[in-house]
């Protein structure tokens, strides 16, 4: 997903999607840094980029993030001296297994003399691995970022369809992926809570190549495009929408359970299941709660090579890539 600039707004100018080979990544984990490298060349091949840089995310799960309080009068150099030296209580691995960084929130609420310091760290081998497929595709990454963030970074786009624009809002943002569910709560367009499941796409792709002995592309092609036997829909989707509406009211349970905080205003549904017809009707009727697909391009202008049907339909996948390019911007 490549941005530009175009007046107060931002033009699409390039997308691409590729499917990824089976198994190549498991759970948001790569096994296979080339075939994703390869993956990802394809990609920029069909968005006929010539970008050299690029920002790419880690799962949520491989990063622990907490928030603690510094003197306020370090300077920049201070402060990462200092939070090197007290990383070591937060961090359950040895320093230099991990990528570290932090970010300064602003002033402790009810203390001036603090502030707040966000930091952020993973495993070395969980960037690695993702810089070594973006490098195989003959990319530089400039940033690394947290897919968590990367959707609060592009909440501001896909507000059109939530009550004062997500303003004193509470919106859950379930994104259902081919193999993992994640549940992001921003509350008044801020994260404050962040869960990853497996569950996904994949399980109804497997449950029609298995029932119609297909191979497992032909399977993912026949789920996109149709031409499946009529029973496919009482038979094999119609229980997955069920399934996936139980993931959901499970996963706000969850949210509930873990937090004191306040009931969720609106639902997002993202991820390619997200365009399953039907699906944000059943999980509205499950949980009670209003919900809409997301669509970060609503308000965006599309370069001239864009097709506007294919990235309607690619629209609710692409959260994470279109919070990553608005990082070209900071």
């Amino acid at each position: 997903m490549e941005f530009s600039q175009s007046g107060s707004g931002y033009r699409v100018n390039h997308y691409g999607v590729e499917a990824l080979p089976p198994n190549a990544v498991t759970e948001k984990v790569i096994s296979d840094v080339d075939a994703v490298g390869e993956s990802i060349r394809q990609a920029m091949k069909k968005a006929s980029s010539k970008a050299k840089n690029c920002c790419l995310a880690v799962a949520g799960s491989a990063v622990i993030t907490k928030v603690i309080t510094m003197p306020a009068n370090l300077n920049e150099e201070e402060l990462e001296g200092q939070i090197q030296l007290e990383a070591d209580q937060y961090i359950p691995y040895a320093l230099e297994e991990v990528n570290l960084d932090f970010n300064v929130l602003g002033p402790t609420e009810d203390n001036p003399e603090t502030i707040d310091v966000l930091l952020a760290a993973s495993r070395s081998e969980n960037v690695d691995m993702r810089i070594a497929a973006a490098e195989a595709a003959g990319l530089t990454p400039i940033v690394v970022d947290v897919e968590a963030y990367a959707i609060e970074n592009v909440f501001p786009l896909v507000v059109d369809s939530i009550a004062e624009q997500g303003r004193d809002k509470t919106v859950a943002v379930l994104d259902i992926g081919a193999t993992m569910t994640s549940l992001n709560v921003i509350q008044d367009h801020k994260m404050v809570y962040t869960r990853e499941q497996p569950f996904g796409g994949k399980q109804l792709t497997e449950e029609i190549m298995h029932q119609y002995g297909l191979t497992f592309e032909e399977a993912g092609l026949a789920k996109k495009e149709g031409g499946l036997p009529e029973n496919y829909v009482s038979d094999l989707l119609e229980p997955f929408k069920n399934t996936a509406a139980q993931q959901a009211n499970r996963f706000l349970q969850f949210y509930y359970s873990a937090s004191q905080h306040v009931t969720v205003d609106h639902l997002l549904l993202a991820g390619g299941c997200a365009v399953i017809p039907g699906l944000d009707e059943k999980i509205a009727k499950e949980v009670g709660i209003t919900t809409t697909i997301a669509n970060p391009f609503s308000q965006l202008s599309l370069g001239s090579k864009i097709n506007p049907q294919a990235l309607g339909n690619d629209a609710p996948s692409m959260l994470i890539a279109c919070g990553l390019a608005l990082r070209a911007f900071d």
